[in-house]
């Protein structure tokens, strides 16, 4: 149990796969558009390394980065001294956070430009010399959860549960393995230790023995003989038992090492067949690479000819936006001519107003006068013709 391969031994074709080295490359829009979001951060975080840098040599690389790069970059500068200032002065906690947000726009800024002009990024890499600092350790690290983050998305659920449980059957059979040959070697261990603790022993007991004999030499002759060839007799049947208990273990090893062998060549040919098959999807992928650019290039010939109908229309409405300016500029000016007629109208109708209700007043003030007039000249005619009767 445990102890198989694929086709022969069980090992399932999808594990080997990924213990295979591949080519790490992406499968799915949403898999490409992560990638490019976590390599343009990666940029980004290299662009942020060396602004310091060329901060600190800014006239010797004006040149190369252009006016713009080199404006935004002084006022970079500049709001950096500005900031360490308000950090090291108590001040108003408002200027600070205002600053603060300018500095993070600077630097949107300055990574905008970079990110716009990639060979002036690439150059500038290879041109300044950046010291090694904490950040270097960050982009590493992020560039290493870029590359598991494109292995997690290459890798199914159910991929990475055969791959943990192939990797566990194999700790668990070599954990096995050397459990059995530890336990052979200990017990191989003992048993040598045994006889040499009895061959000491039995040493002991002969050089006791000749001790003995040499005292008894000259009235024990042959009991002494008889002891000694009793002695050697047990000796050689307690090494001939070791002898037969040590060939007997070795065998043992020997038998498991060729087991353990036998495996190794099987895992080898399941290795070797899984190796073509990876070939055989290796010569593949360069006809779905070269189907891939086809596409590619068919869909960039479309796009280029909607830029181009884009483009004409584009110029289209720019003449008529600048045609509608002009019509507009004329209306207001119009507008402006009627509003200023439509006063003087009113103003002219107000006075012509103002003097009819005058010359009504005056009117009436005449027509008063008049009246008054006549009715004084009527009563002075009366009072005359009174005065001659």
């Amino acid at each position: 149990k445990g102890m198989a391969t694929p086709r022969k031994a069980g090992i399932p074709l999808g594990v080997m796969k990924l213990l295979e080295p591949r080519q790490l490359k992406p499968d799915s829009t949403e898999t490409e558009r992560i990638l490019t979001v976590l390599d343009e951060t990666i940029v980004k975080l290299e662009i942020t390394r060396l602004i310091l840098q060329i901060m600190g040599s800014l006239e010797r690389y004006s040149r190369m980065l252009g006016p713009e790069i080199t404006s935004s970059l002084l006022e970079h500068q500049k709001l950096s001294v500005e900031i360490q200032h308000l950090l090291t002065s108590p001040g108003d906690e408002e200027s600070k956070r205002a600053v603060e947000q300018r500095l993070k726009c600077s630097v949107r800024n300055i990574l905008r430009l970079f990110m716009a002009n990639p060979l002036l990024y690439h150059g500038l890499k290879y041109e300044v010399r950046v010291r090694e600092s904490p950040a270097d350790v960050f982009i590493k690290a992020f560039m290493e959860f870029r590359d598991f983050t494109l292995e997690s998305l290459l890798t199914s659920p159910d991929e990475e549960k055969q791959k943990i449980q192939f990797m566990e059957d194999i700790s668990c059979r070599v954990e096995k393995n050397t459990e059995t040959i530890s336990a052979l070697q200990e017990k191989l261990a003992a048993i040598i230790q045994t006889r040499d603790e009895e061959v000491n022993r039995k040493d002991k007991t002969i050089e006791n023995l000749k001790t003995s004999i040499e005292n008894l030499a000259k009235n024990c002759k042959t009991e002494i003989w008889q002891i000694m060839r009793e002695g050697e007799k047990q000796r050689k049947e307690d090494e001939e038992a070791s002898q037969e208990r040590c060939a007997r273990l070795e065998h043992d090893i020997q038998r498991l090492e060729a087991q353990f062998n036998a495996l190794v060549l099987e895992h080898r040919a399941s290795e070797l067949v899984l190796r073509k098959e990876k070939c055989k999807v290796e010569r593949e992928i360069p006809k779905w690479v070269q189907k891939y650019d086809t596409d590619m290039a068919a869909k960039q010939a479309t796009y280029e000819e909607v830029e181009a109908v884009y483009k004409e229309e584009k110029e289209q409405l720019s003449l008529l936006m600048e045609k509608h300016a002009l019509l507009l500029q004329e209306y207001t000016l119009i507008e402006e001519e009627r509003r200023i007629l439509k006063e003087k109208e009113e103003e002219a109708a107000r006075e012509e107003a103002r003097r009819e209700a005058a010359a009504t007043c005056i009117q009436a003030i005449w027509k008063g006068f008049l009246v008054r007039s006549i009715y004084k000249s009527i009563l002075k005619k009366g009072r005359g013709r009174g005065r001659g009767k």
